[in-house]
């Protein structure tokens, strides 16, 4: 039961729904390029046929149940923090709004560890004895490679607020794969477009040996080739490798402008490799993507004698990409009340919106059997009454109104594959404190 597969397409800079380029605060930023905005583009899959017969039903037990499979521990554990938050403050304020048929929202929260582990299946083997209707999670694409078929086939609601793989777009999925951020066609070509708007011609991409690393890099060669760059190396390498040496070499030998690293926690190995070669950000352009865009400054500091991943002035200029609305002030203080600790945002609406969506689509179906409720999300997240708070939207449905969520993250409106329709791509900067700022952003239709 293999999902529509969609023509994406990128809509042109000159039209009214072109790629939209939006300001930091009020001051329009100096980007050196990032303010360019791209050409237009359009993508291509095959075709396939929407086929939602027979999707496993689970039983009810007439109260909703959402579990978490996110990063608390390995490569991804950076953004763990923010999508935990994004989750118990959506289901704080669902509960706090009257909750979903009549009843609490229950959350049980549970680690996904990385794709070089079986902690995810444990969470989901734990999970399910909770009864859960949807999982949250996993924030990466290789994680949910590992565990969907399990999920899916158990009738269970998946919604992803992080991956990004491509892959995931045509997978059969029995109808109940969704997520919030966007697949990595639209961040490649963003950060496609940034590369060559810096001015550099010629490309290095290191990208990690997974759905995510490697798609992500196709599709970064894809779009800067036909920039009119050229894309002089392209290593895929095996993340468990221990140090660099080899590939950073392979990559200087070729002498290019700029490097793409495409990587996870391994960028703490390749950063420094690249450094003593000669070819390190104060010599190259270097860009991260939203595996590695991660605040270095005090990264690694937990105890007395420990030292920063990098040392300070390393990472500036560095730019970087990430898929996902920046969270804005309001939201990040009702995150920080939920977890007063949090320093990262990243991801943090997409997992919000998340457990929102799964929330109003019960309620829009008045039931917690994700296969009464699949079709459900997509029917709230587009074509109806706008609404963008929990409450309000909870109140239009109990009024038997058709809504249309517009969420932290944006608009969403799911296509019929479970991707968002519309999504953004943030640019950022790093600052000699090997921290990272908000430069600008790109808004994308996805057809």
């Amino acid at each position: 039961m293999t999902r529509t597969s969609r023509t994406w397409q990128l809509a042109a800079a000159a039209s009214a729904a072109a790629l939209v380029l939006a300001a930091c605060g009020e001051d329009e930023p100096t980007t050196d390029g990032a303010g360019d905005e791209p050409t237009s583009e359009e993508t291509s899959e095959p075709a396939g046929s929407a086929d939602c017969s027979g999707i496993p039903k689970k039983d009810s037990d007439d109260t909703l149940t959402v579990g978490t499979i996110l990063p608390q521990t390995g490569s991804l554990a950076f953004l763990g923090p923010p999508e935990f938050a994004g989750v118990e403050l959506a289901v704080k304020e669902i509960n706090e709004a009257g909750g979903v048929l009549g009843k609490n929202v229950e959350l049980f929260q549970g680690d996904s560890g990385d794709d070089t582990t079986n902690i995810a299946s444990q969470t989901y083997a734990r999970l399910k004895g909770n009864d859960v209707d949807a999982m949250v999670g996993a924030a990466s694409s290789a994680v949910s490679l590992l565990v969907i078929d399990e999920i899916t086939g158990d009738g269970v609601i998946q919604v992803s607020p992080a991956n990004t793989s491509d892959e995931l777009s045509t997978y059969d999925d029995n109808c109940l794969y969704f997520r919030t951020a966007p697949p990595d066609v639209l961040q490649g070509r963003v950060l496609a477009d940034l590369i060559a708007a810096d001015g550099n011609s010629t490309l290095g991409i290191m990208a990690l040996q997974d759905a995510y690393g490697t798609g992500l890099a196709n599709n970064t060669e894809k779009f800067f080739t036909e920039s009119g760059g050229q894309v002089v190396e392209k290593l895929v390498y095996d993340p468990k490798t221990p140090n660099f040496a080899t590939e950073v070499s392979q990559i200087k030998a070729q002498d290019p402008d700029a490097i793409a690293v495409v990587a996870f926690d391994e960028t703490k190995k390749i950063i420094p490799e690249l450094v003593t070669q000669g070819i390190g950000p104060a010599d190259k352009a270097i860009y991260f993507v939203d595996g590695n865009l991660a605040d270095y400054s005090d990264e690694d500091i937990d105890k007395p004698g420990d030292q920063p991943a990098f040392p300070e002035g390393t990472l500036e200029g560095v730019k970087g990409t990430l898929p996902g609305a920046q969270a804005s002030g309001d939201f990040r203080s009702r995150l920080t009340e939920v977890d007063p600790k949090l320093n990262e945002f990243a991801y943090s609406p997409e997992s919000y919106d998340a457990t929102v969506l799964i929330a109003l689509a019960a309620t829009s179906a008045d039931s917690d059997v994700p296969a009464d409720f699949q079709d459900d999300m997509i029917e709230v997240s587009e074509g109806g009454t706008k609404c963008t708070e929990v409450a309000e939207c909870l109140d239009l449905l109990e009024q038997g109104e058709d809504i249309d969520y517009d969420g932290v993250s944006g608009p969403v409106e799911f296509l019929d594959n479970g991707d968002p329709g519309q999504a953004v791509v943030g640019i950022y900067q790093y600052a000699a404190d090997n921290s990272y700022s908000f430069l600008a952003e790109r808004e994308g239709a996805i057809s």
